[in-house]
């Protein structure tokens, strides 16, 4: 029952990215053929007044096809036959409609259960922290020159810091200091920590809330660069990313957790759904989004049917790239 919530709820954002591009598509006066949620082989369908809406068996994506998508159609609702403005538009409308959805569930998450802030409630007596002269109400403002905005980015980066001394900027009575902590490790976690505690909105109002649904996207969204530096500095290890089988795994012990450890979780891949598609490479959003703004700069046209075999080219690519990472996951299971 949990693996079906959490497959329907990655349904979900599939289904929130591609209404982006359909709902766009649609107000700039395109042709939509299909509008498709999963892929592969298709489980049914419903044709609309001028589009099919599938549901297909593979619970791993999603496509909104438009004519004269990937070639040149002359009709004036063709795709093709659209401003570069128009078209990027489209394209960009799917992971912004992600990000919004992650916005959104982290706003609703806060209203309902609150959340946590950068402002230090306890201080552990003889620890780090403490020993430093750090006291309650102190807010951090920044680790080795990296700026803290919520208390997640603050326990990711004493956690990367790997035991390594940390200069904490911090804030007390409006006037800001710095002090240098060596963190310690906490052996029954096996996490850096520096023996401090944050303090908890518990009822925040809704301007509150949906304040720090974007505080936490932000924040979400620098993790995520910082941790696709690590990997292309050989910093991460194969058991630090996985694929549709570690979400699906993932996502089922969300749902067990709670709806909101299912939301809160939801969020998260709704982020990284829109950080990954605007990569840019062929067959993503990202190598559309590209391709519409070099035309917007240069004025000058792409060949569309030479876009569709490049597009081509990129999707088989990805599939490997996907089956790869889903053998990895059956191989070499996260551990959780």
């Amino acid at each position: 029952m949990y693996i079906i919530l959490a497959i329907l709820a990655f349904g979900i954002l599939i289904f929130v990215h591609e209404l982006g591009h359909f709902a766009v598509a649609k107000l700039n006066g395109v042709k939509v053929e299909e509008f498709a949620i999963g892929m592969g082989p298709k489980l049914f369908s419903i044709k609309g007044k001028e589009t099919v809406y599938l549901i297909n068996l593979l619970p791993i994506g999603g496509y909104t096809k438009m004519l004269g998508e990937n070639e040149d159609v002359t009709d004036d609702r063709s795709f093709s036959n659209k401003s570069p403005i128009r078209k990027l538009s489209i394209i960009i409308a799917g992971p912004i409609m992600n990000l919004i959805l992650g916005v959104l569930l982290f706003g609703i998450i806060a209203s309902s259960k609150g959340y946590l802030t950068p402002v230090i409630d306890k201080v552990v007596p003889n620890q780090p922290a403490a020993i430093s002269g750090l006291v309650k109400g102190d807010k951090i403002l920044a680790i080795n020159n990296q700026k803290i905005t919520t208390w997640d980015d603050c326990i990711t980066v004493i956690y990367m810091s790997k035991g390594n001394p940390l200069s904490i900027k911090y804030q007390r009575n409006n006037i800001s200091n710095t002090v240098t902590i060596v963190p310690i490790k906490e052996t029954s976690d096996n996490r850096f920590i520096i023996g401090i505690y944050p303090t908890q909105i518990t009822s925040p109002t809704v301007s509150q809330s949906i304040s720090y649904g974007f505080i936490e996207t932000g924040s979400l969204i620098k993790q995520t660069f910082g941790f696709f530096k690590t990997l292309f500095t050989g910093g991460a290890s194969m058991n630090d990313f996985g694929g549709p089988v570690t979400i699906i795994k993932v996502s089922g012990a969300a749902a067990k957790a709670g709806i909101m450890s299912l939301m809160a979780f939801g969020a998260y891949i709704s982020i990284q759904l829109a950080i990954f598609n605007v990569i840019p490479f062929p067959a993503l959003d990202g190598g559309y989004i590209f391709l519409y703004l070099f035309e917007i700069i240069t004025g000058k046209r792409v060949n569309e049917n030479k876009v569709g075999a490049i597009n081509n080219i990129g999707f088989i690519l990805l599939i490997t790239l996907m089956i790869m990472v889903t053998v990895k996951d059956i191989l070499y299971p996260i551990k959780f």
